[in-house]
């Protein structure tokens, strides 16, 4: 709080007034970004029937607005589990949905190419691969979103599309 303070030149007894407490202002931030991410993913899929299209946009929308808000999704992603109550319930929900949407597309592209690989898994290696990008990404050695979404999303469909055919799938 007192970084933050001093960032946006509030007092730190102003910021206090104004969230009332530290995990009050992680959870607005939190919900805030966590719904327009969901919310930029609902509309670019909204034409979408192919499911391997679906998850490229996937990609390129979770790592277009990590690259556009880099600092704070460094913090989202060591505070994920801070928040309690029912706070930390409705971010949950909201990440529950965004998983969700990832992984019924997997299944979908699962199904239609006869792969057999273990989605959640899979959703899980994504999301590793996409959220760490913080302690790596440089601009001018690895592109912007577009160009990483495409080699990120390549790397990943060879990855699923070699899975052992003895995998079990959930």
């Amino acid at each position: 709080m007192r970084d933050l303070s001093r960032a946006t030149g509030m007092s730190l007894a102003g910021m206090y007034h104004y969230f009332g407490s530290k995990e009050r202002l992680l959870y607005l931030i939190q919900k805030h970004t966590f719904s327009t991410i969901l919310d930029r993913l609902r509309n670019q899929l909204s034409d979408i029937s192919e499911p391997e299209q679906g998850i490229r946009i996937f990609i390129q929308n979770h790592l277009e607005y990590f690259l556009e808000h880099q600092q704070a999704m460094k913090v989202l992603s060591h505070e994920d589990e801070v928040l309690d109550g029912d706070y930390g319930r409705e971010v949950a929900q909201i990440k529950r949905e965004y998983y969700q949407i990832c992984r019924e597309l997997l299944n979908r592209h699962r199904k239609e190419k006869g792969l057999e690989f273990d989605s959640r898994t899979a959703v899980l290696s994504l999301f590793g691969m996409m959220n760490w990008i913080y302690t790596w990404y440089n601009p001018r050695l690895d592109g912007g979103a577009g160009q990483l979404s495409q080699e990120m999303g390549d790397i990943f469909f060879r990855g699923i599309s070699a899975a052992r055919k003895n995998a079990v799938s959930k």
